[in-house]
Order: structure tokens, then sequence, then C-alpha cells
């Protein structure tokens, strides 16, 4: 009967596991890269890593992934069991396949704009929010007829324009291949030296003053793009108007809801929380500071990549809507409150909270530091509704009584949930 029961309880171990992992796999793709969020972890940094430079969010994390569990074994002993791999290997499964069926679409977005930059053919200016509108015919034979006239005019100084005309001297020299109509005698002269320094003072001087404006263009677009908001599907090129509250509030929901259902289980998230934990092996400093610290690091990779103080922040929040959301997972809706009441009237208390209440306690004596008087107690574990029942009564069965009441994360036992078996 009890290999029965612990078959039953592997099973409902293994399917909170796929669940989760199917679930992280979602929030991650569907809800966290395409606002280019980073809520910490290996994926966190995943994502930033795949939008900067495009490839699979899943090879990312991978990557990070093994090289972490390996050595965190080696340094910290097998701390990570089966389930922990197990979990690594279904999430990346199932990124993998999510990214690879669903792209990095947005599942939360106000509409997907393809007009407003693609089908109009505007063009982004180099290291700018702004677009333009080409001319490309008109501003190639304008370009054309400028660098031909430059050109034309250092060859006329006696000058060449140096550059990659010294690779085709080089490649001639060996190989006798002709260099065209332009064969020179002393091929580096003062004037060419000259007129690199002059091209590229020239250059740096307009491009610091006039940047890399077009001049040729039929308008330039600002509010196409940034004044709407849009934000660009990564690896795509369509924009999407975002919602970034109400993705943030689902996705916190869903990555919380995933992680708590992975410790249900009895697996731990593994990446990143394995450098914390070889961090405070070394420094003793406290494991959530240290799995703070490390989050915080790869939000702010956010700020770094893409330059946008916001990424951060709604990171931050989903972090925090996060952590609220495991603990209902892993310790249930039910809040329990543990009550130490310090009383002269032990029985009128006594006789309310077992029969007016319904509910068990213990009482034992104390003795007061001030004047060594010894004063009864009774220890307590009470629901919301319980406790205010009994602090709305309190005041009239002992109105000097002392209450100290402390949140209780987790009860078991008789008439609260059931203890582990093995």
């Amino acid at each position: 009967m009890l290999n029965k029961n612990k078959l039953k309880d592997e099973l409902i171990a293994y399917l909170l596991l796929v669940t989760g992992s199917l679930l992280f796999a979602v929030g991650d793709v569907m809800f966290v890269n395409p606002y280019l969020l980073a809520p910490g972890g290996t994926y966190g940094l995943a994502n930033v890593l795949n939008t900067v430079w495009p490839w699979k969010i899943s090879y990312y994390a991978i990557c990070m992934d093994i090289p972490l569990l390996l050595i965190g074994t080696w340094i910290l002993g097998p701390k990570f069991g089966v389930k922990t791999v197990v979990s690594t290997i279904l999430i990346f499964a199932f990124t993998w396949v999510i990214e690879t069926l669903w792209g990095y679409n947005p599942v939360i977005h106000e509409g997907i704009v393809a007009e407003a930059v693609k089908a109009h053919n505007y063009v982004q200016i180099p290291h700018s929010d702004l677009f333009f509108i080409p001319d490309y015919f008109l501003n190639t034979v304008v370009a054309g007829v400028i660098y031909g006239v430059a050109i034309g005019l250092i060859f006329k100084s006696g000058a060449t324009s140096g550059g990659s005309d010294i690779i085709s001297m080089i490649i001639h020299k060996y190989t006798k291949i002709s260099l065209g109509t332009w064969i020179l005698g002393p091929k580096f002269g003062v004037k060419t030296v000259v007129s690199t320094i002059l091209i590229f003072a020239f250059t740096w001087v307009i491009e610091t003053l006039w940047g890399y404006n077009p001049v040729i263009h039929e308008g330039i677009v600002a509010e196409a793009v940034k004044a709407h908001n849009y934000v660009q599907i990564p690896h795509s090129d369509l924009f999407f108007i975002p919602d970034y509250f109400l993705n943030t509030v689902v996705a916190g929901v869903i990555y919380g809801v995933a992680i708590g259902l992975i410790f249900k289980s009895g697996a731990t998230s593994g990446g990143s929380d394995i450098i914390s934990m070889i961090i405070h092996k070394y420094t003793k400093i406290s494991l959530g500071t240290l799995v703070l610290i490390v989050d915080s690091c790869i939000t702010l990779t956010t700020l770094i990549a893409f330059k946008q103080i916001r990424l951060p922040i709604y990171s931050i929040i989903l972090i925090a809507i996060e952590s609220k959301v495991i603990d209902l997972i892993v310790d249930g809706i039910k809040s329990y409150k543990t009550v130490f009441i310090v009383t002269d009237k032990i029985e009128e208390v006594r006789d309310f909270i077992l029969n007016d209440m319904k509910r068990g306690g213990t009482a034992f004596a104390g003795t007061g530091l001030y004047q060594g008087a010894q004063r009864k107690m009774i220890y307590v574990t009470l629901d919301r509704t319980d406790l205010v029942k009994l602090k709305s009564n309190l005041r009239f069965l002992d109105p000097n009584a002392f209450v100290n009441v402390i949140e209780s994360s987790e009860i078991m036992g008789l008439g609260f949930k059931a203890l582990p078996e093995e």
C-alpha cells in the first residue's frame, strides 16, 4: 500500500513538473521575450542575448544551464536531483518547440502594425529613433555624382583615395593583374596621406554635427513607431502596440504558477540560482540576498542592451508578482496566524476558543520579567476569519490581555495540512 501511494505521489510530482516546465516556456517565449523583459535567471539573460544576437532562446539557455549544473555538482555536491535535471531538459525542449512553431509574437498587444514601417518602405536613420521615406533612385544618382566628383578631384590633385586601392596594388604586384587605367609610379605620395587625413577629418565633423540624417527623402517619420510606442517583434518585420502593465501581470502569474509547480514537484529551478549557491558557500552572504543580486544584475542587462529604463522596472515588477504567486502555489491560498495570548483570565479565553470558535490550542505558564509574576499563556493557530473573531472578543474577555500575532508560513499536523510521508 505504501509503495502504491509512493508511486501515485511520484506520478503527481512528474505531472506537476511537466506542467510547470510547459508553462514556464509559454511565459518566456510568448510574454517575456516580445516585450524585451529579463526577469532574472538564465532564461532572462537568454532573452536579451536572443534579441541582440539572433539565436534561439533555448540554445542560449541550455548552453548556460548545463555548465552551471556540472559546476554546481562539482563545487556543492549532488544537491541537484533527477527532477532538476528533468526540469532543465523539459524547459529547454518546450521553449525550443514554442519558439520554433510560434516565433516570438506577443499574445497581449493592442494591434500588430505592418504598414507603419515596412509597407511604406520606411528606413530607420542609423543610431536614431526616427525613420524616413526613401527615394532610392534619386539618392543613388546624386550619391554617385558626388562620389565621382570627389574622387575625380582627388585624382586630379595627384593623390589617390588610398584605402582599398592599396589592397589592389599589393595583389597587382604579385599577380600582374591589371590595375586598370590608373597606374602610378611612386604609389603613396604626401598628397595621398593628406587626402586620407582630410577625408577622416571631414567625415568625423559631418557625422558629429549632422549625424546620419538623409538629405534626399520623402519625409521623416517619428510617429509611426515611437510616438505610438510601437515595439518590433523580435526577428520580424512587424511591430505591435504594447500593453506593458497587463503583459507584466499575466507573465508574472504564469511564471509564478510554473515555478511554483516545479518547486512542488520536488525540483529546483537550477540556472542562475547555482551561482548564488556557490557564492553563498564562500561568502556566507544570505542565499536570498545573493539571488536578489544575481537576478537584479540580469534584469539590468535590458537597460544596457535596449537603453529603456522601463524594461528593468517592469522586469522587477514581474519578479515581485512571480514570487507572490509561487508562495500561493507552494504554501496554498489559506493563510494562518500563530497567536500568543498572555492573560489573567485564562479560563474565559480558553472556553471561548474551545466552545465558540471550535479550535484547539496549548496553555502553559510563564513568568513576567519585570515583577516575576506567574502568568498564563495560550498558544493557538488560526486562519484570518477566526483571528478577527478572537480579537473582537478579547477586549470583552480580558481588556488587559497581551496578544502577539505571528505570520505562519506553513502549518502541519492534526486539523491542518498532513505531515509529509517518507
